[in-house]
């Protein structure tokens, strides 16, 4: 009689002890899919550029570029498991990057969540045939922004030369993703930027994702080691002018590619031009 009241105790108190509903089981974690788990991306920081005087900067020019994706050099910004569109729609939806009209490209007017969603969701209303009753209603949808849309990004930066350090410097200063617009039969209507970004408040967030890299899956660069050092394809659409007009705006064809060489090259040669004097 004892053993058995022994064990109804025992019996009890393991059911008190048990929690209330079902057993939790512990949470399953996915395999890793790597050899190590890589936390060099998330522990890189980002360099502060370095101070400018005003009266050391003994030329300036502003240029505008833009980055094809579909050249072979761009092609990470294309890369289907993390394009970089998404990458700027991600820290744009967390608050990390702020977003700008694209009604000038000098960042004074900041866009909030409605005017986004006006330029990402494009809105329509189709008529649907009802099987039963054969009558026609209305129906509102929603079309979210197709990353495979964006194949190039307008650049605006400003291209300086530095008494202190003697040598010619760049910044970027902002970007904007450019969709190509086509009608229902596929035709190719036009090109619209989205928004613009400010780059230099931009870098910490760009740091945090990798680049891939075609010859090393263990590399740790990030878009901002990408951006900063330059490893994009681009062409020069514009140069700060009295007239405010880019290249297109009165060249075409060849003379358009003339041009924009041009500058390019005029570039390369100011900081020899610059040493000359």
């Amino acid at each position: 009689m004892i053993c058995l009241l022994g064990c109804f105790l025992c019996s009890t108190l393991l059911v008190i002890g048990q929690p209330t509903g079902m057993i939790q089981l512990e949470e399953e974690q996915s395999p890793l899919d790597d050899i190590v788990e890589s936390a060099t991306i998330g522990q890189k920081r980002v360099l502060a550029y370095p101070p400018i005087r005003e009266a050391d900067i003994l030329w300036k020019k502003r240029i505008w570029r833009v980055i094809d994706t579909r050249e072979k050099m761009n092609l990470p910004f294309r890369y289907p498991k993390m394009p970089f569109i998404n990458i700027l729609l991600n820290e744009i939806e967390t608050g990390n990057i702020k977003a700008y009209s694209t009604e000038d490209d000098a960042f004074t007017l900041s866009l909030n969540a409605g005017d986004l969603s006006d330029i990402l969701v494009e809105r329509d209303t189709v008529e649907i045939i009802d099987p039963v009753t054969g009558e026609p209603t209305f129906q509102a949808i929603e079309n979210r922004l197709d990353p495979t849309s964006i194949t190039r990004y307008r650049m605006k930066e400003i291209w300086f030369f530095d008494s202190n350090s003697s040598s010619l410097r760049v910044r970027i200063l902002g970007m904007a993703p450019i969709q190509d617009v086509y009608d229902d039969n596929g035709n190719f209507k036009y090109s619209k930027p989205l928004f613009w970004i400010y780059y230099p408040d931009c870098r910490q967030a760009f740091a945090k994702y990798k680049v891939f890299n075609s010859a090393n899956d263990q590399s740790v660069m990030t878009w901002e080691d990408h951006l900063e050092m330059r490893f994009f394809s681009s062409y020069i659409t514009k140069e700060s002018n009295v007239n405010d007009l880019r290249l297109e705006d009165y060249l075409s064809g060849r003379d358009l590619l003339i041009a924009s060489e041009r500058i390019k090259q005029e570039l390369f040669n100011k900081e020899q031009d610059m040493w000359s004097y």
